[in-house]
């Protein structure tokens, strides 16, 4: 069944996203993906919702869509985070999401299948110092996917979240080392996680195997979460 569906995955050629898209490559998925890097199946920019529409009609159906664009944005103390810093955070992270949803969602309504994993943070829950736009914006993401969770719950269409603790990836190496080493020591696990251990996760919420979940929010974390 699974090799006549197609994924979106956006980030799709680095960090968790690269690792997703190779974990449903080997699940027999069909991989599209949405990238600005050179070398991505569709070169796009998550943030402007023009050109995430033109791309979702030049790629067709999808069934499963997986948003993993994102960036870190400033790492500073609040008062000092420049506007731009602060839009340009909530630009790839909150509205990206929210573009692609839009774009891809109504085909999955309509063939009454579909799985939507978006790509949260224990940051959007914990709130991480010197990161308020990153914290805010996966905050953002995780109560954008509770909402459209319940308004697709009947659908046949799971829309769900994952929300990692600091994941070894190259986003994650741009992170300033002291936001880094503090929130790797929150870890109880006391290591970052990879991104194939992510990836296993979302193989699961984009598949068959997961049927009674909409609107949740995954940790993978470590033992980082308290709830």
């Amino acid at each position: 069944m699974n090799a006549s569906r197609t994924a979106v995955v956006t980030g799709g050629l680095s960090g968790i996203g690269a690792a997703t898209a190779a974990r449903l490559a080997a699940d027999g998925v069909t991989v599209v993906t949405l990238d600005l890097a050179d070398g991505a199946d569709v070169r796009v920019d998550v943030s402007d919702a023009a050109a995430v529409r033109a791309a979702a009609e030049r790629i067709g159906a999808a069934d499963i869509l997986v948003n993993s664009a994102g960036v870190v944005g400033p790492n500073v103390p609040l008062w000092e985070v420049p506007l731009d810093g602060w839009m340009h955070t909530f630009a790839v992270n909150v509205h990206g999401t929210f573009n692609t949803c839009q774009a891809f969602v109504p085909g999955m309504r309509e063939r009454g299948w579909g799985r939507i994993v978006n790509i949260a943070s224990m940051a959007g829950k914990d709130g991480n110092p010197n990161m308020s736009p990153y914290s805010a914006s996966k905050a953002a993401v995780i109560a954008l996917t509770k909402s459209l969770g319940k308004e697709l719950a009947t659908t046949g269409v799971l829309a769900n979240a994952i929300a990692p603790a600091v994941i070894e990836t190259p986003m994650n190496a741009a992170t300033a080392p002291d936001a880094l080493a503090h929130i790797t020591g929150l870890i109880p696990m006391k290591r970052l996680g990879r991104a194939e251990e992510v990836a296993e996760l979302i193989a699961w919420l984009a598949s068959d195997r997961v049927s009674f979940s909409t609107g949740a929010v995954y940790d993978i974390s470590g033992g980082r979460a308290t709830y």
